[in-house]
């Protein structure tokens, strides 16, 4: 039987400047900008914030109308990413198999790891004792027996919760819920939904394959009938040649804010990084896609590089190189968007390339593998390929 956790922080840049500043502990945080930036958006809003009615993506004008009394900061990407690696390495710590999704989201495959940390519910236990301990933060797990219901489960207690879906309930956990918990069915889907009618994940399970790929087409209908019944559901992948894979995001005012701009340009690094590990594909090529709001110019940019991207921050470090070279600075951002072409099957990397590119990870995969080692006497954790990707 397989067995994954998706490990979810809880309002992550929030929870990390309370961490570093006690004095905001308990109180309503807000990152994303100053009450006076009129054109920034909520980018994380703490718990406490969140009783307010305050939510990301929200424009800072509303939140600050909400929760007048609330903490506003523009955030510091630098020390978020610091704690993000924290955080991953704690999770590496319990499986080898880790995929990272974006700078506060992950997979654990944890398959087979029973010997080491007992069965599944306790290591989930263990993993978010672990990361509290070690990083100050809190997580909220999901554990099932494929990513994509564990995905969703990670959501449904939280902050600071753990859901377990039993092996062979993955179905009836899914027809418990509305259809906009439904992972993979953004904006454009929901709209869909809401036009036919269906309200939860039961109303669409009633559908046949043939009459919902009819409805909404080949690849959203396998897709939503896999969902609803449980499924390890892929995302919306093509059956067919797929060239290049990208995300991008209209905003309903200009963005000027660098904050702002790199927290939406790690948004969708993660959206397009997750996608292709769903796929048999990899790539070297990165575009990205400027569209100013003031004259609706837009810009591109395009770089191919040697060797494969394998992580979410090589993808990101790049994609923002790349975007501070092209970018006008002054002009606000109405639409940005970046993405992956040129792909192609994935093939193993060779050994030479495996330590020029993983070089700089090897000195603290060790102390990893070695404080693992000392934490849990009899382990006799290796090192596996997965750890270099």
């Amino acid at each position: 039987m397989s067995y994954f956790i998706h490990a979810d922080m809880d309002a992550f840049y929030a929870s990390v400047e309370q961490l570093d500043h006690p004095e905001y502990r308990g109180k309503p945080v807000i990152v994303g900008g100053l009450p006076g930036d009129r054109r920034s958006v909520v980018s994380t809003a703490s718990y406490e914030a969140r009783v307010w009615g305050v939510h990301s993506a929200m424009p800072l004008v509303q939140a600050v109308k909400l929760c007048p009394g609330g903490i506003y900061l523009r955030g510091n990407m630098g020390r978020y990413r610091e704690k993000s690696e924290e955080v991953m390495a704690v999770l590496a710590g319990f499986s080898p198999e880790l995929q990272q999704l974006s700078v506060d989201e992950a997979f654990l495959d944890i398959t087979g790891t029973e010997k080491l940390f007992g069965p599944p519910e306790v290591l989930a236990k263990k993993l978010k004792r672990a990361v509290y301990t070690e990083t100050g933060l809190t997580v909220s797990t999901g554990l099932a027996s494929n990513k994509y219901v564990a995905k969703i489960a990670s959501g449904m207690s939280k902050p600071n919760g753990l859901y377990v879906v039993p092996p062979g309930e993955e179905e009836k956990f899914m027809l418990s819920l509305p259809v906009n918990k439904i992972w993979g069915a953004g904006e454009k889907t929901q709209e869909l939904f809401v036009r036919h009618g269906f309200k939860s994940c039961a109303d669409l399970h009633r559908l046949s394959r043939e009459i919902a790929v009819s409805v909404f087409g080949k690849a959203l209908g396998d897709f939503i009938y896999r969902a609803v019944r449980g499924q390890a559901a892929e995302t919306f992948e093509s059956r067919g040649e797929i060239r290049s894979m990208s995300a991008e995001r209209t905003f309903p005012f200009d963005l000027y804010d660098d904050f702002e701009v790199e927290t939406q340009l790690l948004d969708i690094a993660s959206e397009v990084f997750f996608r292709i590990l769903q796929t048999r594909f990899q790539s070297r090529t990165i575009f990205i896609k400027i569209r100013y709001g003031e004259d609706f110019s837009t810009l591109s940019g395009r770089e191919t590089f040697q060797n494969p991207l394998g992580t979410l921050n090589e993808l990101y470090e790049k994609l923002l190189a790349l975007f501070h070279k092209k970018h006008r600075p002054g002009q606000g951002i109405r639409l940005l968007g970046a993405g992956l072409g040129g792909l192609e099957t994935k093939t193993p990397l060779r050994q030479q390339e495996l330590f020029n590119e993983a070089g700089k990870k090897e000195e603290q995969l060790e102390k990893t593998i070695l404080k693992i080692n000392t934490k849990f006497p009899g382990a006799a954790l290796k090192r596996g390929r997965s750890w270099l990707v």
